[in-house]
Formats: C-alpha cells, structure tokens, sequence
C-alpha cells in the first residue's frame, strides 16, 4: 500500500514519457518531462486569486509547457488524480466559496448542507457580530468570515471544506488563541458540545450531530472574568480592563460640538469597581478625557446621537494601535424614567430570590435611585450589555459603586496626567519612568491597582492626608510584610472573589483565594490581639495609626475569618488540585446529598461489575482472574489465544500471546458506570454551580477585606519608598493660613533614580502674601521644565499621603494641580498647536483659584512673536490679578517679565544658571560653549544658546553659520527699527519745537542707551552697575517729563 501511495504520488511531478509510435525513431534523443509549476497561498486574504488559476482566459496559467515543437504533446498521466492534488493543496475554486464573500457571485438557490454546516450558519445568524469557535471533536473550528479572520491573526492556515472556508486550532490551546483574538479586538464565543457521547448514545439524539450551543463570550472588558480563562498572565492581571459606556443629552446642535452634559460609567467586571459620574463638558471634552486617560478602558459603549466632537475625542482614544475595541449602543428607552425602570427591574429581579434583603440591599437600592439621569441611561445600557455575558450581577452591588470625583479628592486633568507623566512616560507611552512606576513598591496585583488610584486622585481633606502620613510612618514592617509577601505568591485575591461572585472561578481557585484571605486574617488576627489588650493604655499601643488599625481590624474580622474557614471545610483539596469535580465535596457531614446519591449510583454499578469477576473465575476455571485496563478501556479480560470463549464476548484487542475480551455482561455494566457517571458529572456541575451562588451572600464582606489588605499593600509601598530614598515627611499649614509651598532642596522623584547623586536640587518659596509667581527664563536645556514638574510633583506625592523628596517641605493643602507644557497637535480632533495651548490655558483660567497651583511652559510659541507674546502676557496678568493662584511660568519673551512692575512684590524673575568661557559683551553669542549648572537662581537670562541646542542636534555647520549671521542681521535690524520709532514718535510728539530741542532729545536718548548698556555689562561690580542702573532711570523719567 505505501509503495503504491509514493508511486501515485510521483506521478504528480514527475509523469513518465508515453511509448514511442512507429513513426518515431527507436532511440530518439532524451527529452525533458515537462515541468509542471504551481503558486501556493497559505494566506486566506489571498484566495480570491484561484479566479485566475481557474478561469479559462486567465493570463496566468496554472501549467507551464514547454515552447511547442514538431513533437506531439506528452499527455498529463491520470488529470483527474492531478486536478484533485490541486484542489486539495491549492487555492479553492471560486465557486466553492462561502456565498456571503463572493462578490459579484451568484448563491446557489438550495446549498447542500452538511448537519454541522447548518448548526453554523443557524449560530452565525444568531450572533452576526461574534466570530465563532467551535467544538468539533478535539479541535474549535473557524468557518467562513471567521476563518479568514482566524487565520490572520493566529497565522494559522485555512481550507476549502465542503461550503465553508474552515480553519481550527486544537482545544488545549483554547484559552492562549481566544486571549490573541480578543487582543486583536474581536468580540470571541466559543461554542461547545452540550452532551457527551455517553447521554447521545442513550438519548433521543442518537443519529442526529451533536448538540451545541453558545457556552461563552469574550471580550477585552470580561475576559479576566471569564469561566476557564481568567487569572491570566501577570503583566495582565496588574492593569484594569474597565467598560467604559458614554452617553449624552439630546439637547442643543449634536453636530455643533458645543457644550454638552455628558454621563459615563465604568465597569471593571473582573475587581467588582464600578465608577460612575455626570459632568458638563466644553468643545475641548477636557473632563471627558481626563476620565479616559485616568481609567484607560479597554472598551468602549457608546450610545446613539452622540455629538461629533464626543465620537471624535473617543475614536481617536481607540485607534489602531490601542486595540481598544468600541461598539455602539441604542437608548430606545420608551418613555422618562425608561432608563431607572430598567435598571431597578433587573436589581429586584436578583434580589427578590434571596430570603431576606439585607440593609446593604436597601442601601444598593436607594444609591441607585439617587444617581443622575444619565448616569442611569449609561447604567441601563452597561446593563444590557452585561446581560449577554452574564455579569449583570456586579452592578447591583452598592459597596462597589462610587463616583469618579468628590470633594475629598483632587481630581487631575488630561493635560496634568500626561505632562507630568504621572502614569505613562511622553516618549514611548509605556509605564517606565513614569510617577506611578516610581512610586509602586506594592507586592500585590490588587494593591497596585488601588496605588494607581490613589496617585490620580490626590487627597484634598487634611486630615485624611495626615491619616496616611501617619500610617507612612508608622508602618509595621515585621508582621504586614510576611503578610504581603504571602498575598503576592498567589493569584490576584480581589479578582479572584470577584471570578467567584460570576460563578466562574475553578475548584482550586477558589480554594487557593479563600484560603489566602483565611491566612492573612489568622495572622493578622496575633496584632490585633495586641491591640485589644493595649486598649486601657494608648501610648502602650503598638500600632496608632488610625488608618492601620481600621485596616488590620478589617482584614482580620472574625465574621471573615469564620466564614471562609466554614467554606474550606465543604471541599476536598486535594481533588480540586487534580480537576476532580466528582470527589471535590465531602459529603460525610450529610452535605449535598444530591451528590452523595449519584455516588451512590456510580458504587452500585462499580460493584457490579466486580460481581461479575468470580462467575468468569469459575466459568473459565482462572482462579487467578483479575479486569485489566489497555489504553483507557477498562474491565478487560485477557486470556491466552488458544481459550475457548463464548462466542458473543467481544474482542477489543490483542497481542501475539493474548487476546482482550468484553462479555456482554461486561459491556451492559459499563454502559450504566457510563451513564452513572456522566449523571455524577451532570449533579456535580450543578452542585459546584450552586455552590459559588451561596458565596455572593459573602461578596460584600470579603471585598472589604480585601480592599483593607490592598490599603495595607499600599502604605507598605509608600513607606518602603521613603525609607529607601531618604524622603521627609511634609508638613502641611492650616487651612486658614495663606496658601504657600516651600521646598528646600527639592528633586524631581524620577529623574533622581536616573541620575542618582548627580542630580541638583533646588529650593523653591511661594506665599500667597509675598512672591506667589516666579518666571523662569534661562537657555534651552537648562532644567526650566524639569523644576517646574519637580515642584508639581512633590505637591502631587505630598497630597497622596506620601513622603517626598526634599530636605524639607511645608505645603498647604491645593485643590487642583494645572498645566500647560510642550507642543502637540490633534489631527483627529482637528486642532492645531496653537489651539492645543490655547485650549489648555483657557481650561487653566475657568477651573483654577487661590488654592490651585499653576505650571504653564512657553505659552505662545506656536504663533507669531507679537501675537505669542501678548497672549502669553494677557493670560498672566489674568491668572495674577483675578485668580491669584500659586504660577510657576517658564517663557523665553523677555518681554513678559515686565509685568513686574504691574505686580511689584508678587513675581519674581528667576532663570536657571550656567557659565560661558568668556564674559565680554562685544564678542558673546548664542553659539558660545556652556555649562548648565541647573540652579535656580534670582534674575532675568540674556541669552537661550539656541544655536548650541542646533550644534548639539547636529545640523549642519554651514546652516548654523548662517543662522548666526541671520540672528545678528535682524538683531540690527531690530536695534535700528526701535531707534528710529522713538525719534519719530518724539518728532511727531514735538512737531512745532525748534531743530535745537530735537537734537537735545537725541542727545539725551543716546545718554539713557549708553548707562543702561554699562548697567548691563558684566564686568563691572554690582555697586557701580547699580548707580548705572539708577542713572539711566533719571535720565528716563526726564525723557517722559518732557
């Protein structure tokens, strides 16, 4: 057979010669077999291509002959075997394509369907917008569209099969391909067998194909959630994968982009945390983006009519290289209060099961009633959603609800999180060299998480920042960090009750998370002992922090402790580690009988099969007889070749010595130990299904706890960083003192890890009754922008509870932190750079006050100079004179400085030094060498060596060279250009004086240029450059007088 096999394959490739007519000579000369070349496509985007294969006025031939000759044509030995190897391993022929992707095709009128094939194209057509897995024996398959799809992304190949282009992949690899695929954006369902071949063998569906039906779906949003694919990698299980529904009000122009109120809820399915808020949003969507950037969500739901600058802001978050998947929502809510109704219909509907309604449920209930309007509708239509998934359930916790913003927290721009890279870096988007990474020490996932939170929500209440500064300090390492260290060893806890509360969590998770919980409470439990004893001496305590003690007596509650302790003791862990459904309850307690009872049925029928041994003992005279299992068939009776048996035992297998029997007694009670336990299986399923119920009677509970060990995980984190890195603790003024911020010795918290001792500190002083704007000037590359993110960071970690670094720092308390830095465009958005910044600062001015702290970085630059340098001035002296508000502003217009003397005593000039090789004022440019000595220091800087940044850059010599001469060009010009316009506006302002008093004004004007320019030159002493200075404002006051 294999011999015939390779020769009918050879002939595909290499035909032999047909035998030579008469007419031929005997020995004519060797020719060469015609060679028979293909092109192979394992790409399904490629498949339309067999058109021209199979067309028959298709320029590209499938077969090359060689050039025609006097000699007859070598016919092809068998073309049907041929045709047939081409079809098989080629492109598939055009007519033989899924119907739906023929484009300008025909479907046949009554496609013959095999029975698998119409169970596809009934599940497509029920779920148009899923692409499908589906279980077909050992493998999940891809059929048509969603082949093509599959084949893409997994790089995997894809066929022809009977009326659909197919591809599968096997089913161990199930959960590594559908986590591909959802990262790819696709919205995935796997479809599974519903039965067994044991209950079809014994069911009504004997001959029919076997039953199958949508087990799961999966998206971004809930695949951590997910039945069999949760708990995933690490670097996945650390970031939040919120669903982020929108929705807006139907008032005004929806096209206009104006001002618009806008609802969002944000669902993170797999930790329970569900925010929520409603908010009146400018063009520019600032808060809108603020909440997107701070949540990062990894779907979007958008409802209808939603106005086109929202859909824009939001598409250009999802675009192609974020994978963030959008889908889009109806709100045909019938009538007012459509939305509530539906909510609180699908909240009674889950609660009115429960036996009594507990307090939290009342709470749930009236928290609900009291949301905005549209937070409702953008509920109502996460609900829907959910609905499909089966994890509606989360959203009628209330201990998970709250709103995105509140007064006791800071609640930080777009601009603010991405200027101040507080959770991405600007140059690669990634989380390295960001605040957050900087400041994250935790040992848990769901610790890092709550860290996240609390560095994008700085505290504003006082004393909840000095709860945590105490808690910082006075965190107790020995015992909490045992604690930690064990919770960071096994798998996320928080998303792990969470799996439990879906009822999607396996038998060893869930073993693996209670028992976690259980050991931290135990011993946090010997802490807390202490701390009851020490209640009659509060200076003897050993923790006195109040936030620890809250949080260790949550984490080790007793109720918590008795609860997962009485859970453990139902289930057997050892058959859980082996995914031994059948034998994971103890039943010995009189628990789950309806398991205990289909054990019974599996013993009865195991026993049997063992009464049946001895009559084969004695019929067959083996007093020695025992079953034998071969490759998974078990109950086996192995006799010598040469036995007599009964003619109706079955043979299964053999060898040379032995054959292997099943008597039909044998084979009657292994068709009831099949069936038993299939039974066993079926009552198990149920049985653990209802088990994971009764723990959503615990959830709340157990949250608690959790949220307490992450609280712990996060002051852990914050002290270890401050121990390590020789932080101070901020002090922080009363609320009715003036607002002030001074820093001594301050350093930007990660540019320090960067350059560790090299880094050069700087002092920075603001009071709201003395010098409360400082504008810094100085070269580029001279650190302006780096000081001014170091002070709003050290305001930022202050306010988060955390110590900073400083060698001392005294802050009041801000409510808001703005900036404006660097320069960008939104193409999507239809902005320019200019307004970009513009936006930016108009946000500043409508959202800041006294308590605000204000970093704007070269306002104006993206227009012309005049234009930049009066918008830049206006914006200023707005923020001075009607907001007062701490202004840290870095411009290179000397201009701008002279609004001193509008505001004396309320800015200060400051620039960054550095030092040049030579001092002289003749020869000193731009292009001179330097050394930036990144100090702060009182002053205005001449000079920005914008021509050294160039030479640093590598432009060409000979274009900095005539950049220099250009510079110096239009620095005449301008000296020129400004002589002249005083003189004339002197002239016009003195037309009918006499030539004589317009000589004395020139004179006197060419006296004022002389001392100011000795006041400016370096080389003089301070003393003399001062009585220089004082002259030349004599001279000028004289010059106004006149």
């Amino acid at each position: 057979m294999g011999k015939q096999k390779q020769q009918v394959i050879s002939r595909f490739f290499a035909p032999k010669p047909s035998t030579p007519t008469p007419s031929q000579p005997q020995n004519p000369p060797p020719t060469t077999p015609p060679k028979i070349t293909t092109t192979v496509s394992f790409s399904p985007a490629k498949r339309r291509r067999i058109t021209q294969l199979n067309s028959p006025h298709s320029k590209l031939p499938k077969l090359t002959h060689p050039p025609p000759t006097d000699e007859p044509n070598i016919p092809l030995p068998n073309p049907t075997l041929h045709q047939k190897f081409l079809n098989k391993l080629l492109e598939p022929s055009q007519d033989l394509l899924e119907p739906s992707r023929i484009s300008n095709s025909t479907q046949a009128p009554n496609p013959k369907y095999t029975p698998l094939e119409q169970q596809v194209v009934e599940l497509k057509a029920r779920y148009p917008d899923v692409l499908l897995m589906i279980e077909v024996g050992y493998k999940y398959r891809f059929f048509g569209e969603d082949a093509e799809n599959a084949a893409r992304v997994l790089g995997i190949y894809a066929h022809m099969d009977h009326n659909f282009l197919t591809a599968s992949v096997p089913t161990v690899r199930l959960h590594f391909h559908v986590r591909r695929l959802v990262s790819a954006g696709y919205k995935i369902g796997v479809v599974k067998q519903t039965e067994t071949a044991a209950i079809k063998a014994h069911g009504a569906n004997k001959v029919g194909p076997f039953c199958r039906g949508l087990s799961a779906l999966y998206t971004k949003a809930t695949l951590e959630a997910a039945e069999d694919l949760g708990g995933g990698t690490e670097e996945c299980s650390s970031c939040n994968n919120y669903l982020f529904c929108v929705v807006e009000n139907g008032a005004g122009d929806m096209d206009s982009g104006a001002d618009v109120r806008i609802g969002a809820v944000a669902v993170e399915i797999s930790t329970g945390d569900v925010v929520y808020g409603e908010f009146d949003d400018n063009f520019t969507r600032a808060r809108l983006e603020a909440m997107v950037l701070n949540l990062s969500p990894a779907e979007l739901l958008l409802g209808r009519a939603l106005s086109k600058q929202t859909e824009k802001l939001l598409l250009a978050y999802a675009g192609p290289a974020s994978n963030v998947r959008v889908e889009h929502a109806s709100q045909d809510f019938s009538r007012s209060g459509g939305a509530l109704n539906e909510v609180l219909s699908l909240y009674e509907s889950l609660t009115e099961s429960k036996s009594a309604k507990t307090r939290g449920n009342y709470l749930a209930f009236e928290g609900i009633k009291a949301m905005p309007d549209l937070a409702i509708q953008a509920l109502a239509l996460t609900t829907r959603h959910l609905k499909q998934f089966g994890f509606e359930r989360i959203l009628c916790l209330e201990a998970s609800f709250r709103l995105f913003s509140n007064i006791a927290e800071m609640t930080l721009s777009a601009n603010a999180l991405q200027q101040l890279e507080v959770l991405k870096n600007n140059s690669d988007g990634t989380a390295c060299g960001s605040l957050l990474q900087c400041m994250n020490q935790t040992l848990t996932t769901f610790g890092s998480r709550l860290l996240r939170h609390w560095v994008t929500h700085p505290l504003c209440d006082r004393n909840m920042i000095h709860a945590r500064l105490d808690a910082v300090s006075e965190m107790i390492h020995n015992v909490i960090s045992s604690v930690l260290f064990t919770l960071g060893r096994v798998p996320d806890v928080q998303r792990g009750i969470t799996r439990i509360f879906h009822r999607t969590a396996t038998a060893s998770e869930f073993i693996a998370v209670i028992q976690a919980i259980l050991v931290a409470g135990r011993q946090l439990c010997k802490l807390d002992v202490e701390l009851e004893d020490d209640k009659k001496n509060p200076q003897g305590r050993t923790v006195r922090s109040v936030l620890l003690r809250k949080s260790i007596s949550t984490a080790s509650s007793s109720s918590v402790i008795k609860s997962a302790a009485s859970l453990l003791s139902k289930l057997n862990k050892e058959a859980a580690d082996k995914q031994d459904l059948q034998n994971l309850f103890i039943v010995s307690d009189g628990s789950f009988p309806e398991v205990a009872s289909a054990r019974n049925k599996v013993r009865l029928a195991n026993k049997k099969l063992d009464q049946l041994l001895p009559l084969y003992r004695k019929k067959l005279r083996i007093r020695n007889l025992e079953y034998m299992s071969v490759s998974g068939v078990t109950h086996l009776i192995e006799l010598p070749v040469d036995s007599n048996v009964p003619s109706d035992w079955v043979k299964v297998n053999s060898t040379k010595k032995t054959i292997r029997y099943h008597p039909p007694e044998v084979l009657s009670a292994l068709d009831e130990l099949t069936l038993a336990n299939e039974e066993l299986t079926v009552v198990c399923r149920a049985t653990w299904d209802g088990f994971l119920r009764t723990f959503g009677g615990f959830y709340s509970e157990f949250q608690s706890t959790v949220q307490a060990l992450a609280t712990l995980d996060c002051i852990y984190s914050l002290a270890m960083l401050s121990r390590n890195k020789d932080y101070v603790r901020p002090v922080f003024v009363s609320d009715d003192e003036p607002v002030q911020i001074n820093i001594s010795r301050g350093r930007h918290p990660v540019m320090e890890n960067i350059l560790q001792d090299n880094f050069v500190p700087n002092d920075t002083n603001l009071h709201a009754d003395a010098q409360y704007c400082q504008i810094i000037t100085g070269p580029n590359m001279g650190g302006k922008s780096c000081y001014i993110r170091q002070v709003a960071l050290i305001a930022l970690m202050a306010q988060v509870g955390c110590f900073v670094p400083a060698s001392s720092a005294k802050l009041h308390v801000l409510d808001g932190i703005y900036t404006r830095m660097g320069a960008s465009d939104s193409i999507q958005m239809g902005k320019s750079t200019f307004l970009e910044e513009l936006s930016e600062a108009s946000h500043i001015i409508q959202h800041c006050t006294n308590r605000s702290l204000v970093i704007i970085d070269e306002l104006g630059r993206g227009t012309s100079t005049h234009d930049g340098v009066s918008i830049a001035y206006a914006t200023l002296h707005h923020l001075l004179e009607s907001r007062k508000c701490m202004v840290l502003f870095v411009t290179h217009y000397p201009e701008i400085v002279d609004i001193i003397n509008e505001f004396p005593g309320s800015v200060g000039p400051h620039h960054v030094s550095y030092l040049t090789p030579q001092k002289e004022k003749a020869t000193a440019t731009d292009h001179d060498d330097v050394t930036y000595l990144y100090k702060l220091v009182p002053g205005v800087s001449e000079r920005s060596f914008g021509f050294k940044v160039a030479q640093l850059a590598q432009l060409p010599s000979s274009c900095i060279r005539r950049a220099v001469e250009m510079a110096a060009r239009l620095e005449a010009e301008v000296c020129k250009r400004d002589k002249n316009k005083v003189l004339t506006n002197c002239s016009m302002h003195n037309s009918e004086s006499k030539d004589a008093d317009l000589e004395e004004i020139e004179k006197a004007y060419r006296d004022l240029f002389f001392h100011v320019n000795l006041s400016l030159n370096e080389e003089e002493d301070d003393a003399r450059r001062l009585d220089y200075l004082k002259h030349s404002k004599c001279l000028a006051q004289k010059l106004v007088n006149r």
